[in-house]
């Protein structure tokens, strides 16, 4: 065997336990669970807020708009490992909308989620 084949051996082995190294820490990450009680209470990004209750259950209001807490819309949300979801649902003829979002962090005073376009900062 030559110093080359070798070299080139010793190399693929070692690129290979980087790569497994990499998907394991990827696999960990991805596969983070967050304790749902942090979300229970009011969280807010600029004029806009969440109030994650007790049962699966909120309101969101964007003060933007001269909505206060008293008028939010109401929304149920579930927690699995880091996926939130929130499903809102409409005044107008009960219609329930979908939203999905995976949680980056989640703290007693900071939460973190994104869909696909955008990243949301909230804090308590």
């Amino acid at each position: 065997m030559t110093c080359k084949s070798l070299l080139n051996r010793k190399l693929t082995k070692s690129v290979s336990k980087f790569l497994a190294l990499l998907l394991f820490v990827f696999v960990l990450f991805s596969c983070r669970d967050f304790d749902e009680s942090l979300l229970y209470g009011k969280w807010h990004s600029g004029t806009l807020y969440y109030r994650y209750d007790p049962g699966y259950r909120g309101v969101t209001w964007d003060e933007s708009d001269e909505v206060d807490e008293e008028d939010a819309q109401s929304f149920e949300w579930s927690l699995n490992g880091s996926e939130l979801t929130h499903i809102h649902i409409m005044e107008m003829g009960g219609q329930r909308i979908p939203k999905v979002y995976k949680v980056t962090e989640l703290t007693k005073n900071r939460l973190v989620y994104n869909d696909s376009n955008k990243s949301y900062y909230f804090k308590k």
